[in-house]
């Protein structure tokens, strides 16, 4: 077995083992980094990246209290602009409490680390097992921690990568792109323009962060670029996810540019996603060069199973459905799943080499909150391990996608579902599936999740039939 996969192997080979790099709390006094001030930072429910900024003097006298932390008001997690969703209180704090095993450099910000955490209550309160806890539902992170745990209680890891497309401006009144390219050309990265610059500061940044930089490249529409970073455990990924994005917006706002994640800016080019790449691990269930391994199967059979519910979480706006659509590299508008097949939402990629096999999740968009996108993929995916889901859908591996087929073709391959078309028939997918509700979300995360997310629709639409207009606040937004 070990000479014949050796045949077939190809790429890098990572371990669910893989740590990210970050910096110990003990040197934060260190001369030689010369650290100033402490970002503490979140994610909140509509994927706004919010933070307060401390002196390293304070934040280290915070450290040395009895249960560090920093107020934050409950209200804040349904706030989007100035507009407060149903179901949130303008009372109550939660506290925030710094996980200082994910300090980074902030290259943007001379002098700066940033630092992630977990939502707590300030009192504790008797959970559901009548024991005292300080869990707030709401914590994106400690959700996905959660599901991440349940995974590793049966013996299953995961590794997590990601593709960051975004779309440099110079302008976002009226939308203008920084450049004009086509994919991977060269004159996409012309030397000595404020692009290129930009970029290479990106690239440099992105590493010293201690995040691993695979690649970057042009992308296809006007100003489109991508950054691909390397595999880590999914709470990781996230992170790491959320710092590399900061370093994007940050560096492109330093040389006068915007950058942006919103789906799709242009009608007659293609959109911008988060491709999201899962590995799926266990020492139980080695994985073999010429299929599928067990849990392999279940894993994506309950992921294409669930997906129509899914996208409310990882293509959360009406914005982002204007890349659900076939034959423009999106992934396509039929449940199905394909090897290095890219116009269907799941391709199989390294699909013949067990060690860097892994599934491309290509109905991700930048607006999503990596947190809970992760918990919702990993969760329903997860259950479909655990209950050995059958893999009923055949590999669409071409040459015609699924949109290019016949019906009968399609029911040959078992392909019957469309994905969720619109925003509005994603929420109500998601509102009526018993498994993201009772084992992933849980019911209060999923009620107010979609408060939040119709309140950001309602946000995202002040500018009515204003269509200029709204885009401008879309890109100024995300």
């Amino acid at each position: 077995m070990g000479k014949m996969a050796s045949i077939y192997d190809h790429g890098v080979d990572y371990s669910p083992l893989t740590r990210a790099t970050t910096i110990p709390v003990e040197s934060l006094r260190d001369p030689y980094l010369n650290i100033s001030y402490v970002r503490i930072q979140w994610v909140d429910l509509v994927n706004n990246i919010k933070c307060r900024v401390f002196p390293l003097s304070y934040f280290l006298k915070l450290l040395e209290s009895s249960r560090p932390g920093v107020g934050v008001s409950k209200a804040s997690m349904g706030l989007v602009y100035l507009m407060v969703a149903p179901g949130f209180s303008r009372q109550g704090e939660y506290l925030y409490v710094p996980d200082l095993s994910t300090i980074r450099l902030c290259p943007y910000a001379s002098g700066e680390v940033v630092v992630f955490g977990w939502f707590n209550e300030k009192t504790p309160y008797l959970g559901i097992d009548n024991r005292l806890t300080l869990d707030v539902p709401l914590c994106s992170r400690a959700t996905l921690q959660r599901v991440v745990k349940e995974s590793s209680k049966a013996g299953v890891e995961y590794l997590v990568g990601f593709e960051s497309e975004f779309i440099l401006l110079r302008s976002t009144k009226p939308v203008v792109a920084a450049s004009n390219h086509s994919w991977s050309a060269t004159n996409g990265l012309s030397s000595g323009t404020v692009v290129a610059k930009t970029l290479k500061e990106i690239a440099d940044g992105i590493q010293s962060s201690g995040i691993e930089l695979q690649m970057y490249h042009a992308e296809g529409a006007p100003g489109q670029y991508e950054f691909v970073t390397g595999p880590l455990p999914p709470l990781e990924a996230a992170d790491a996810l959320i710092h590399t994005r900061e370093i994007i917006y940050n560096t492109a706002a330093k040389y006068g540019l915007r950058a942006t994640f919103a789906p799709r800016i242009y009608m007659d080019s293609v959109g911008s996603s988060t491709h999201t790449h899962i590995s799926v691990h266990s020492e139980d269930n080695k994985k073999v060069p010429d299929e599928l391994s067990s849990i392999e199967s279940s894993f994506l059979a309950s992921v294409l199973a669930n997906l129509p519910a899914l996208t409310a979480l990882t293509l959360p706006t009406q914005a982002s459905y204007k890349r659900v659509a076939d034959g423009v590299w999106s992934g396509g508008t039929y449940v199905n799943w394909g090897t290095e097949n890219r116009e269907a939402p799941v391709r199989l990629a390294n699909a013949t080499s067990p060690s860097s096999r892994n599934f491309e999740m290509r109905f991700v968009d930048g607006t999503a909150n990596p947190y809970v996108a992760l918990a919702g993929i990993l969760g329903v995916g997860f259950a479909g391990i655990r209950d050995k889901s059958e893999l009923k859908i055949k590999d669409c591996s071409g040459p015609k996608t699924a949109a290019q087929l016949t019906e009968n073709e399609r029911q040959a391959l078992g392909i019957t579902q469309r994905m969720s078309l619109t925003w509005e028939e994603a929420r109500q997918n998601l509102h009526k599936n018993t498994i993201l509700r009772d084992f992933v979300l849980g019911s209060e995360y999923m009620e107010r999740y979609l408060a939040v997310n119709q309140t950001l629709a309602d946000a995202l639409d002040l500018d009515g039939n204003d269509e200029v207009a709204a885009l401008t606040r879309l890109v100024e937004f995300y």
